[in-house]
């Protein structure tokens, strides 16, 4: 059937072609439409057939090797009973697809629930043949037997599209879909971003930079041409070593803002990091009132943020605090007082806005994947009044768990406080051995995400997996991802601690440079729809 098929769509394109290129023509002609073509999906959720059918009701199967035995449908579906699989005891390659006619022209998205062993040489979702460039969403390994949610968009001209199931695998790689949907609208990610903070502390040591071919050239450059579009910069008050301050922001934020990127500036309220762990007043405020913090917190962040405006660079997006689950300016700012945390937010927020009222505010906490603490915390802030923009997370995956639970969290919390999500920190390693001898923050096999290996292909199928997840927010509220200090290449003296010029790098291992300096793979995903 599947060889019929294909022959009446060659000779559809005979007609429009000359003969001299009919050959090329019918090659690029996979698959071919079914005979019976309709304007929404059939046969969605895999239900019509029962168990065991290679070719279900509504699809076609397409295998060149004549592997279409690998395409089936069997029990165990998301929503219903049934579900498509991909699986063969022996290597295969297998396309399950469905051909739509009679569209409407205009942006359409494919929604589709996933899960899959991982492994393969690729698994991914299509829309093909539909008048535009075509789009893929690969799938992402799903070790903890969780659903994915995944989106592919396309612009549909012609009135014709392709929805398409693909296997490259291995012997024993599976794949399972069910609950396809095909709908008008386009997805795609408004920040493609990176923290940059550490960039020029390393450019003054001597850190050089060079693009995937090996040309040394400005690290800011380089990314943007990779895709990223938005630079972030921590700010402390009084750092050590006097990078990350007032000024060093302002001289990078120039930068950033020459590229055509745009800046998300991320106040510690510190002179050191801050974290769930850590959140140390700095000491030019260390034993002041409370309310003296919320004026302190006032006039820094406004004293920056109006530096930034007046030289033409305003800030596109505020942190106000850096991963606060456990409050700010401790202990003062507490969680364990949600009054005093929500008003020295407020101070914070306040001024920003007074700067600029365009500037998006964002709120960030750790542990991404983490439902009930993300419910608790923003229930408190929404209880307080505190006003913002955005929901901003960090998601480490060998920290904060699997992609299912980042999808849970994101979705939930998307809908539930009616405000857009971005993951402004991930990363992932591509080695695990450490360039400049200190030990790496993660190092050992043990410590990384099944399914993920500890190479440029791991690193960028990481980051490609998260971006995926967050541009199937529903409703659009999936704002983007940010990768974390891709340029804290070991470079002497660059190390974690400010007060130590001595003290190492524990994260060379997951920059956007290699050892070489050389631009990574993963950096490609910047370039994400």
């Amino acid at each position: 059937m599947a060889g019929t098929r294909r022959t009446g769509h060659g000779l559809r394109l005979l007609r429009a072609a000359a003969a001299a290129s009919l050959a090329t023509l019918l090659l690029a002609a996979l698959p071919a439409p079914q005979a019976r073509a309709a304007a929404t999906l059939t046969n969605a959720g895999f239900e019509s057939d029962g168990v065991g059918t290679a070719t279900p009701s509504g699809w076609s199967t397409y295998s060149a090797a004549g592997q279409n035995a690998a395409s089936f449908t069997e029990s165990g579906g998301r929503g219903g009973g049934h579900r498509l699989t991909h699986w063969s005891s022996s290597a295969y390659k297998v396309e399950t697809y469905q051909y739509l006619s009679g569209l409407a022209d205009g942006p359409y998205t494919l929604s589709a629930w996933v899960r899959s062993s991982g492994g393969q040489n690729s698994a991914y979702l299509a829309l093909r043949n539909c008048g535009s460039a075509e789009q893929r969403t690969d799938l992402p390994p799903t070790p903890d037997g969780a659903w994915i949610r995944l989106v592919t968009s396309v612009a549909v001209t012609g009135g014709q599209c392709t929805i398409s199931v693909n296997s490259d695998a291995g012997a024993g790689n599976w794949i399972n879909v069910d609950d396809l949907s095909l709908t008008s609208g386009r997805t795609g990610l408004a920040v493609k971003g990176v923290d940059v903070s550490t960039l020029k502390k390393s450019e003054d040591l001597g850190g050089t930079y060079r693009t995937s071919g090996g040309t040394t050239g400005d690290a800011l450059s380089i990314l943007k041409s990779a895709g990223a579009n938005y630079g972030r910069l921590k700010v402390w008050v009084n750092p050590a070593d006097g990078y990350n301050d007032k000024a060093r922001v302002l001289s990078t934020a120039k930068r950033i803002k020459a590229q055509g990127m745009k800046v998300l500036v991320d106040f510690h309220y510190s002179d050191i990091w801050a974290d769930p762990g850590a959140q140390t007043k700095p000491a030019a405020w260390a034993g002041h009132s409370y309310s003296q913090l919320t004026t302190y917190v006032y006039q820094h962040t406004y004293d920056v943020l109006n530096a930034l405006k007046a030289q033409g660079t305003t800030a596109d997006m505020v942190q106000i605090g850096n991963e606060i689950n456990t409050g700010m300016l401790w202990p003062e700012g507490s969680t364990n007082n949600w009054s005093q945390l929500a008003g020295l937010l407020k101070s914070g927020a306040s001024a920003a806005k007074a700067v600029s009222s365009t500037t998006q505010i964002a709120l960030h906490l750790a542990h991404g994947g983490d439902n009930a603490l993300y419910r608790w915390w923003f229930d408190n802030a929404k209880a307080q009044g505190v006003a913002y923009d955005v929901i901003a997370l960090s998601f480490y995956g060998y920290w904060h768990g699997p992609l299912s639970s980042l999808q849970a969290n994101l979705d939930d919390i998307s809908a539930r406080y009616g405000k857009r999500v971005l993951v402004v920190e991930t990363a992932y390693p591509f080695r695990l051995d450490s360039e400049d001898g200190h030990e790496n923050i993660i190092d050992t096999t043990a410590e990384l995400v099944p399914g993920y290996p500890a190479s440029t292909a791991g690193q960028a199928a990481w980051l490609r997996d998260v971006m995926n997840v967050v541009e199937a927010v529903p409703n659009g509220r999936g704002l983007g991802v940010v990768y974390w200090e891709p340029t804290w290449t070991a470079v002497p003296g660059n190390g974690w601690d400010p007060a130590d010029p001595s003290s190492g790098n524990g994260w060379e291992n997951q920059a956007l440079f290699d050892y070489d300096s050389r631009l990574l793979p993963a950096a490609g995903w910047l370039n994400h729809r």
